[in-house]
């Protein structure tokens, strides 16, 4: 079956039918899916991690930053965890790493391509990569520590048991063919829990995954939000209790909430 890999959906109604296409289990006869979802404001952005967008030889400060998040954290962490753990919870905070954010659902990856409004004068977009597939395509011997887990769903946990560090991932990468892992962090808040979160982790900091689908087709699809359709999406996710309020609970989301909610009308593209 051939693969459109870029979708381009005109109505609400047929963003929803791209970002469900394919979720159908039919050995459970169940809509159970299988993918990550990953929203973007601009239809032109790249699947740069954070510690990327530091920009020059940012993958020799990769361990320093870990390092050093993990001696002056330690006494806020009330267990002493693996490296993947820290990596998590670094990342949660803000920390330059080499994972990238993506969501079970859907719709959260929507609130991501359509809560910047200084970016309605752009198309968005959703990634959507089916991650059975990419694990599926994991090394033999990587393959078989998922296959023993009995789980397409990767932890912390099982991470661990896997590669103790990045280092070891390195290592290994560094022996065969690039690949990509996802997994789920652990819940430490109610923004992990409430945007549905999953992250994916490459076998070298350098590997861009957009690149990396690009040697894989049937893996995963982009579906372009039209700029044309960011407010009507934008008002139905908000009557849908899917907005910064509910992603991110507290102060500073309830601001961020209101403060696009009743953004002036023709104020919404930059510049105006």
């Amino acid at each position: 079956m051939e693969i459109s890999n870029i979708l381009t959906p005109q109505t609400w109604a047929e963003v929803y039918d791209a970002l469900f296409e394919g979720t159908y289990n039919s050995r459970l006869n169940r809509f159970k899916s299988r993918f990550a979802y990953r929203g973007v404001s601009s239809d032109k952005y790249d699947t740069k991690t954070s510690l990327m967008r530091l920009g020059g030889e940012y993958s020799k400060v990769e361990n320093h930053l870990l390092r050093q998040f993990k001696k002056y954290a330690y006494k806020y962490i009330e267990d002493k965890h693996d490296d993947w753990y820290w990596l998590s919870v670094a990342q949660h905070y803000g920390l330059p790493t080499r994972l990238l954010d993506w969501s079970y659902s859907p719709e959260v990856a929507l609130h991501f391509a359509t809560c910047n409004t200084e970016k309605f004068d752009s198309d968005g977009a959703v990634w959507k990569v089916n991650y059975k597939k990419v694990h599926e395509s994991l090394p033999p011997v990587l393959l078989g520590h998922v296959k023993q887990e009995n789980t397409w769903i990767l932890t912390v946990d099982i991470l661990e048991r896997m590669f103790k560090n990045l280092e070891e991932l390195d290592g290994f990468g560094r022996k065969g063919k690039d690949f990509v892992i996802f997994f789920e962090p652990p819940a430490i808040d109610e923004r992990i829990y409430n945007q549905y979160a999953y992250f994916s982790v490459c076998s070298n900091p350098e590997l861009l995954i957009d690149q990396w689908l690009l040697e894989h087709p049937d893996f995963w699809q982009k579906v372009i939000i039209p700029k044309e359709l960011k407010w009507e999406i934008r008002d139905k996710l908000d009557q849908n209790n899917i907005s910064e309020r509910t992603l991110f609970p507290g102060m500073s989301g309830l601001a961020d909430w209101l403060k696009r909610y009743y953004l002036p009308t023709g104020s919404a593209v930059k510049g105006q």
